[in-house]
């Protein structure tokens, strides 16, 4: 089977099996539970952080580390800016300047090299301070399956903010989803789905600066996010992508940068977005897909299964009848 048929498949057994997840309150999970950002340009960089012991430099990086994390700190020096040429494949630019990426080991470290006023909250694992340019991670993370998609994301959190500062906040979150694959998740087919059968899909001018309350709508204006920066980026490429760059970074507010790059306004977009939504997130992808065929027949052979082995026990307790006649028999001879 295909991979995509795979996903589909997974996630109609899922939603079959588990009904919570049409009213999941638990929360948006993965690197959004333990990312974070601080906006506030206002916080002032103190020199280089007591704890650190020292620094490693590539071409646009510099990786400040104390003693426990000069391993991690050597491993992500030889990888990081083949991350950041990524980036610039995509967004068409790239951003300028050298960024600080410090990193600790364990809570006390991390907390301890956080920018002064931008102490991070108890659950983050990893923090971008966008204006300043500077990325806070435990190295401990960086061993997690998602640890790289976690630095990925924070990354594109700065590159977004030294690109341009009036970023709408769906257009940031569905960038830095695509430039970590995060988009290709189960969870955000998941999402997806109960967002088009319940009609639930979010306007983006909704998006733009608040985000919802409850934690299932949270997921779905992450996953719509990440669908429409896709859908966007494949339909109009790098180049196109490149001019939105360059005209919110010149001061035009995003909707005419949006309408001079891809020649078309931000409206008419999202309506043909959504006009495709339910041939690839709605019930006819599943049941025009071989995915469906696959899961006929196994519910097919789970249901063969359980007549099998309902006649076995039904035939076991006529067998025991027809003993226990065979007795009371005997016993009256």
């Amino acid at each position: 089977m295909r991979p995509r048929m795979l996903r589909l498949f997974a996630v109609l057994m899922m939603l079959l099996a588990s009904p919570r997840v049409f009213a999941q309150e638990e929360g948006p999970r993965g690197i959004h539970s333990q990312e974070a950002v601080v906006t506030d340009s206002a916080l002032v960089p103190h020199a280089r952080p007591a704890l650190a012991t020292g620094e490693l430099r590539t071409k646009r990086f510099v990786i400040v580390h104390t003693a426990k994390a000069t391993g991690a700190a050597r491993a992500l020096a030889q990888q990081i800016e083949g991350v950041r040429d990524s980036f610039g494949a995509m967004l068409g630019r790239d951003w300028p300047g050298t960024t600080e990426i410090r990193l600790g080991v364990g809570r006390a470290e991390f907390e301890a090299l956080a920018l002064p006023g931008g102490k991070p909250p108890g659950w983050a694992v990893a923090l971008a301070y966008p204006g300043h340019q500077i990325i806070l991670l435990d190295a401990l993370s960086l061993s997690d399956a998602e640890g790289p998609t976690t630095l990925r994301h924070e990354l594109a959190h700065v590159a977004l903010g030294q690109l341009a500062k009036e970023w709408p906040r769906w257009f940031q979150e569905g960038v830095a989803q695509n430039l970590t694959d995060e988009r290709y998740s189960v969870a955000h087919y998941s999402a997806l789905f109960r967002a088009v059968t319940q009609e639930r899909v979010f306007h983006f001018e909704d998006l733009s600066e608040d985000w919802p309350d409850v934690p299932s709508d949270v997921e779905i204006a992450y996953a719509q996010s990440a669908a429409f920066v896709a859908y966007l980026t494949g339909k109009h490429g790098p180049q196109a992508m490149g001019l939105l760059v360059d005209g919110v970074r010149a001061g035009e507010p995003f909707e005419q940068a949006f309408g001079k790059a891809f020649r078309t306004s931000l409206l008419l977009e999202e309506q043909d977005w959504r006009e495709g939504l339910a041939a690839r997130y709605g019930w006819l992808p599943l049941t025009t897909s071989s995915a469906l065929l696959w899961l006929a027949a196994s519910a097919l052979c789970i249901a063969a299964f359980a007549r099998r082995m309902w006649q076995k026990s039904a035939r076991m307790t006529e067998l025991a009848a027809e003993d226990a006649a065979e007795d009371a028999a005997l016993r009256l001879l």
